[in-house]
């Protein structure tokens, strides 16, 4: 079924549809490019965020690519489950979306945990990814890490308490307030001119769907705990293929020191910083999306066509 909307951001990012998959809706998005023998990218957003969050680089990707999108289960247009999340299960729902739609290797491409789930393809699904693109990575083993041994069963008591949907739903209720959630987003973005109402609107109108409240519990208590995601350390140094870490250095989410302790797991990862928070693409695509296409042409992703845009200047890392 197609979605139809009439707003801009909706109109930039390309033929939205809904699939069912394991009786859920998800919502998805497609650009055919011009180029049909170039790699095709797959896009996926991060924690609170959906398709909407690639608005400013969907059109200028599009022009040598054809890109898909997608939102996760629980976010964005698609279902709000009420589940057990993890980044497993999100790798699952990533990898029968290709082999439904796209069937051919690719690039995948994501920002914060969308950025673990394409480390989980890479290491499941070999035969699917060309090559990945990470923008600010986290590690979940870091924080277990911080936490000594003998106070984790009582960290974990705590959170649970926490948790619990008596006192994470009114809390919630007040959160996806709009005012609140422009608050929240200056957190994570560096500048604030990038934190515009089209913004809030994407990242505050899916929290209004029906059961999102339950599923902003569930995804708490999933982050919460050890199972949730696979640690980097034990996939990251065994990737083969080309990979690509983008890294707002003013990212106040996740530690900017794990952008060198990443750069030393494999020499097959380019490391690159820029002068932004922890959404780099969304904050400052004209830096972004040229990175983004010089890198796919260098290693042969897109058709040997010269780049003549002048790249901005960025802090590499080795």
């Amino acid at each position: 079924m197609k979605v139809t909307n009439s707003s801009n951001w909706q109109q930039r990012v390309g033929n939205q549809r809904d699939w069912v998959w394991r009786g859920w809706r998800i919502r998805y998005t497609y650009q055919r490019s011009l180029s049909p023998n170039a790699t095709p990218v797959l896009l996926i957003h991060g924690f609170g965020a959906s398709i909407g969050h690639w608005r400013h680089n969907l059109p200028a990707l599009t022009e040598n690519h054809t890109i898909y999108a997608l939102d996760l289960l629980g976010f964005g247009g698609s279902t709000k489950a009420a589940t057990t999340y993890k980044i497993d299960l999100w790798v699952d729902l990533v990898y029968e979306f290709w082999q439904t739609f796209i069937g051919q290797p690719l690039v995948v491409m994501g920002n914060s945990i969308g950025s673990l789930v394409c480390l989980g393809l890479a290491a499941e699904y070999p035969q699917m990814v060309k090559g990945v693109v990470m923008l600010n990575l986290p590690d979940f083993s870091v924080r277990e890490e911080m936490i000594p041994r003998w106070l984790q069963p009582i960290v974990r008591t705590i959170e649970g308490a926490f948790t619990s949907p008596i006192l994470i739903k009114p809390l919630f209720y007040f959160l996806r307030r709009p005012p609140v959630v422009k608050k929240w987003a200056g957190m994570a973005y560096h500048k604030v001119e990038a934190i515009t109402e089209e913004l809030v609107e994407i990242l505050a109108s899916p929290a209004q769907d029906m059961g999102s409240a339950h599923t902003f519990a569930a995804l708490f208590q999933a982050m919460s705990s050890s199972g949730f995601a696979p640690q980097v350390k034990g996939i990251l140094p065994h990737l083969e293929m080309p990979l690509l870490l983008l890294w707002g250095k003013h990212d106040r989410m996740v530690p900017p020191g794990l952008a060198k302790k990443f750069a030393a797991m494999n020499p097959n990862l380019e490391v690159m910083e820029l002068e932004a928070g922890h959404c780099p693409h969304d904050e400052c695509p004209e830096i972004v999306n040229p990175l983004l296409l010089e890198w796919l042409s260098r290693y042969e992703l897109v058709p040997q066509v010269a780049i003549i845009q002048e790249l901005p200047l960025v802090d590499f890392m080795s």
